[in-house]
């Protein structure tokens, strides 16, 4: 095995490589003979994203790249290089074997996408933290021995994989710690082997005497922040259920508040006699149209979906009654053709073959009519049951429209209403400072507003538009969402199946081909 210093002489005495298609295709061609892959790669040249295993050990390769072809592979050996950054594995999401030991790598990083992968090698690097491998879930064997670890919370990181059965450490500073073993064992009680040795039972029942408490303790914690956890998760669920629905933020007082939230002018004013009142029987109200926006569209959201349900079932019942009446004819079909061919074969009389011969490729011509016609007939089906659902769809949108349109207008007849209190307060209140009656001091920042008329007016007028623009643009929102939703999903369902109608007659035209081909090749061998 080379040493880390080994590996930093050869970093710096060899020019490092990249990983280019040339290097890929070498590697492939003289790992995969064996293997399918390999023979595909020698015949009719690479396919990289049939390859399960690629070996790159011992090449000098300072970076990794070009892999994302590679979308099957399930191993990979990167060890022995001089890569300094683990990156450019995105893709690889089927790996389950990752071997990037004898590297210079500082940080472990670039590994979320690989949620299968099983077994991890970091052996002989320079990682001094274990983090960044929340993801592997699937994790069973991690063997990050020679690096710089040396802190023991990085054990306590690793309670989370519960699937974690053999850990290497040693020849990390973590070791020399004192009861380094007995930690682990109780801090990682799943543990199987620590250190290419295997834990031993006793081992387990003294360290859990030993950290009893502290893993209570941890454990409390842990059950704490795995609840936390899966409230944030039910909440994140939730605002996707919700702006599924296209009414996210209407639950509530957001919208009234962001109204207020960039609206200097009118935060100044609430402050004048009556308008704090006015304002919270207002904001009230808001909110109540608010809400209403809201469980009205969770309700249709829900009605959207049953029907779309209930569209995708007729759909796939379509498509399987007319799959089983075209598998009976077929299974018809080749019982009868089976015999016709073992005939033709036994027969030895020339003008008797080429009759039965004639005879079958009408049958075949026939086959072909009956599944065309069949095709034919699904695909009228599914236009009629998808222009309906089209159509359905359209009318449940619009309709969804109108009503929201409907209390939107609400909030701005709400909004006017608190407008024309809000004007008619402000201009008594300048009045009473004219006449020098006014027995409310106002902070000075708001007496400004009262130099004159004009200026008071602009002012609530100014509210008065902001609060007039964000219903308009929530309203606008909403409208072009769900518009464009019920677009694409239409869209989405008219190409869906005119592929399904392309695929299905290339697999008829195909299968005919392959019958007319086998009784041609029949036919010659009968005449020589």
């Amino acid at each position: 095995m080379l040493s880390s210093g080994k590996m930093n002489r050869i970093y710096d005495s060899v020019e490092p490589r990249v990983i280019d298609d040339d290097m890929l295709k070498l590697a492939v061609g003289e790992q995969g003979p064996q293997e399918e892959a390999g023979q595909l790669a020698k015949q009719e040249g690479i396919l990289f994203k049939d390859v399960l295993s690629l070996q790159l050990d011992f090449q000098n390769i300072l970076r990794i790249d070009n892999l994302w072809q590679f979308e099957s592979l399930q191993k990979l050996q990167l060890d022995n290089n001089i890569i300094e950054r683990i990156e450019g594995l995105e893709n690889l999401t089927q790996l389950v074997w990752l071997d990037l030991s004898f590297n210079n790598i500082k940080v472990i990083e670039g590994l979320d996408t690989l949620v299968n992968l099983e077994d991890l090698s970091l052996f002989n690097n320079r990682i001094s933290k274990i983090d960044s491998l929340d993801t592997l879930v699937k994790l069973q064997v991690l063997s990050l021995g020679n690096n710089q670890i040396d802190n023991m919370m990085n054990i306590i990181y690793l309670r989370q994989f519960k699937c974690l059965r053999t850990l290497s450490l040693s020849g990390n500073p973590i070791t020399q710690a004192e009861d380094y073993k007995m930690f682990i064992c109780a801090h990682l009680p799943d543990l199987m082997y620590l250190d290419f040795r295997r834990i031993d039972d006793h081992m387990k029942d003294l360290a859990e005497m030993k950290y009893q408490y502290t893993i209570d303790e941890l454990k409390h914690r842990e059950h704490l922040r795995q609840a936390q956890l899966q409230e944030e998760q039910a909440q994140i669920m939730k605002l996707e259920e919700y702006k599924m629905a296209f009414v996210e933020n209407l639950n509530g007082s957001f919208l009234f508040d962001s109204m207020y939230a960039e609206d200097m002018e009118g935060n100044k004013l609430s402050c004048l006699p009556i308008v704090g009142e006015l304002l919270e029987v207002y904001k009230d109200k808001f909110v109540i149209i608010c809400l209403n926006i809201f469980e009205y569209g969770l309700k249709q959201h829900e009605k959207r979906k049953l029907e779309l349900d209930t569209f995708t079932e007729c759909v796939q019942e379509a498509i399987q009654e007319n799959q089983e009446q075209g598998k009976l004819r077929i299974a018809r079909f080749e019982e009868k053709h089976l015999l016709n061919l073992s005939a033709i074969r036994e027969e030895s009389e020339l003008l008797a073959i080429e009759k039965k011969i004639v005879e079958c490729s009408e049958d075949i011509t026939e086959l072909f009519n009956v599944l065309m016609t069949l095709e034919l007939q699904l695909v009228e089906q599914l236009e009629e049951t998808i222009n309906m659902f089209e159509r359905n769809i359209t009318d449940m949108v619009g309709l969804f429209i109108e009503n929201v349109q409907s209390l939107m207008a609400q909030c701005r007849e709400l909004e006017n209403h608190h407008h024309e209190k809000l004007l008619e307060i402000s201009i008594g209140t300048l009045e009473k400072i004219i006449k020098g009656e006014l027995d409310e001091e106002l902070p000075d920042d708001v007496r400004t507003f009262f130099a004159d008329k004009d200026t008071i007016v602009n002012a609530v007028g100014a509210s008065h538009d902001m609060h007039l623009l964000k219903i308009d643009n929530r309203e606008d929102e909403l409208v072009t969402r769900i518009n464009s939703w019920c677009t694409h999903l239409v869209d989405k369902i008219h190409k869906d199946e005119v592929m399904r109608n392309r695929k299905r007659v290339k697999e008829i035209n195909q299968y005919i081909d392959h019958l007319q081909s086998e009784l041609d090749n029949l036919e010659c061998g009968d005449m020589d």
